[in-house]
């Protein structure tokens, strides 16, 4: 499932966000990237352990947990702390898939990259290229959100990232591992999930309602790990 989560920062949160990783630190991208991810990426990133992305990270995890719309289409269980990146003058990450298991800076444990998460930090009239191009069994789509909008998809996808040919491109990114491992039941859930907010907004005194929450609830029972 390919999903665009609106508005996750609002405009206070991304001018912060911008004048902090104005001053912020920037290495080589491939620190982070795969043997094979790191022979088509070219980019910069904030170091993982950096003051800067660490508070920044927090206030977007905040936010996520603020997000109905993230946590009905996710269901997460851990987030990989969000990083951040930085595309100009040509810089492009190659087609490739992230790793099927990351790493938790600072956690005793691992986490399986069900889902990919790319939150937009530049408007699109800054910069020139630099779509974010997701392949799935439909096809290749080509994504470039307003900032502090958010794409999420699942982690199995080839993607790309487009050169940045004018202006800046700023982003950050992480990973979830859901409770819900199959990239299908998590899309049958959110349906449901969605089908049944609808339902009850409109007509909510239709005993229809609870039905569909207690199918919903049942078939979360037998899918979800905790």
């Amino acid at each position: 499932m390919l999903l665009h989560i609106p508005e996750i920062l609002g405009a206070e949160q991304l001018a912060e966000t911008r004048a902090m990783l104005a001053s912020a630190e920037w290495v080589d991208g491939r620190v982070t990237a795969g043997h094979h991810s790191a022979r088509v990426k070219r980019n910069r990133q904030v170091p993982e352990r950096h003051p800067i992305a660490r508070r920044l990270g927090d206030m977007i995890l905040a936010a996520l947990d603020r997000s109905p719309l993230f946590l009905s289409a996710a269901l997460p269980l851990k987030i990989v702390p969000p990083l951040f990146n930085r595309y100009e003058g040509g810089e492009t990450y190659g087609n490739h898939v992230d790793g099927a298991v990351r790493a938790v800076p600072g956690a005793p444990y691992r986490l399986r990259t069900d889902l990919s998460a790319t939150l937009f930090l530049s408007a699109p009239e800054e910069y020139d290229g630099g779509e974010l191009v997701v392949d799935d069994t439909f096809g290749a789509h080509r994504v470039k959100l307003p900032a502090g909008s958010m794409i999420l998809y699942p982690g199995s996808s080839l993607h790309r990232v487009e050169p940045v040919r004018r202006g800046i491109r700023l982003a950050a990114f992480f990973w979830i591992e859901s409770m819900v491992r199959d990239d299908g039941q998590r899309r049958l859930l959110f349906d449901l999930d969605m089908a049944a907010q609808q339902t009850a907004a409109a007509i909510p005194d239709n005993p229809a309602v609870a039905e569909l929450y207690n199918v919903y609830n049942n078939l979360l029972r037998r899918w979800a790990d905790t």
